[in-house]
């Protein structure tokens, strides 16, 4: 029940962490990549990869986030390996990979997990921010794919990606100009890919998760849960969701049970980006709600 609307159940929270819906074992002799996979919803979803038997491959430019990823992995009793990677350059993606298969074999599944993200009006946003944001999100994800898929379509042997994309993809998002375009890209790759590669037996996929706090969230997320109360009563669902919820739809999308769907972008947000209202609320600009003065002054 939400502390705000006692009279509406809202829609149930889920199992604890540590529940799986696919059968033990799912993943065995499976190893998964996870970029950006030390830390919040990343390391979230290498988790459940783990708890289904897969060895776990975590790539990340910080030594703290391999640490933090690595521990976690551990913890659960799975095998992992952290390795150093900047996935928007081309060498450094191959070099993962190698290590990758050097240690478990050739990776059978492929989270394209990291992204780059901040919140600035566009009319304050620098050319450098723009490329930063476009080059991680949008172009990391696209050579991490492509790294993959060379690999199996050279082998012959089946695989899945997970890419990871965000409902502002298709609404817009004020304030995120740079990142709102590159989640477009990542929409479109998925599409595209999961028709060019599903004839070798690649199958291609979009996550979208909703607003799941998490230790390791942005300020500008945690800003906004601050002023809303966790924002049970601004969601359909009345609750936000637990980051379990996303390792779940991630693994099941690349398991055995979900072959059959590719080129698919599922949203996991409690309905949330899909809410209306009957009037609308009175326009605030973005300057305005980041505490900016007027542009220029």
């Amino acid at each position: 029940m939400s502390a705000e609307r006692p009279d509406l159940p809202g829609i149930p929270a889920p199992p604890p962490v540590g529940e799986t819906a696919l059968r033990p074992g799912t993943f065995d002799g499976v190893c998964v990549v996870v970029t950006g996979g030390g830390t919040g919803l990343g390391k979230a979803i290498a988790a459940e990869f783990a708890r289904l038997g897969a060895s776990i491959v975590i790539a990340s430019r910080k030594e703290e986030h391999l640490d933090a990823g690595r521990h976690a992995i551990e913890a659960i009793g799975a095998p992992v390996l952290a390795v150093s990677c900047d996935i928007r350059d081309a060498d450094s993606v191959a070099a993962m990979f190698d290590a990758a298969t050097e240690q478990f074999g050739m990776p059978g599944v492929l989270v394209n997990n990291a992204a780059a993200n901040f919140p600035v009006p566009a009319e304050d946003m620098s050319p450098n921010a723009w490329r930063t944001v476009i080059d991680i999100t949008l172009n990391g994800t696209f050579i991490c794919a492509r790294e993959f898929g060379r690999r199996h379509l050279e082998a012959g042997t089946p695989g899945s990606i997970v890419n990871i994309g965000a409902t502002f993809a298709w609404t817009g998002g004020p304030g995120f100009a740079h990142s709102s375009a590159a989640k477009a890209g990542v929409v479109n790759l998925t599409e595209t890919l999961a028709v060019e590669w599903g004839p070798y037996g690649i199958q291609v996929n979009c996550l979208v998760p909703g607003l799941m706090p998490h230790e390791d969230m942005t300020d500008d997320i945690r800003g906004s849960l601050d002023r809303t109360h966790d924002k049970d009563v601004c969601q359909p669902a009345l609750r936000v969701g637990q980051r379990q919820e996303l390792g779940w739809a991630a693994t099941f999308l690349a398991s055995p049970y979900g072959r059959f769907i590719s080129g698919h972008t599922l949203v996991v947000d409690g309905a949330n980006w899909q809410r209306r209202s009957l009037t609308n609320p009175p326009v605030v600009t973005v300057r305005d709600q980041m505490g900016l003065g007027p542009f220029g002054s």
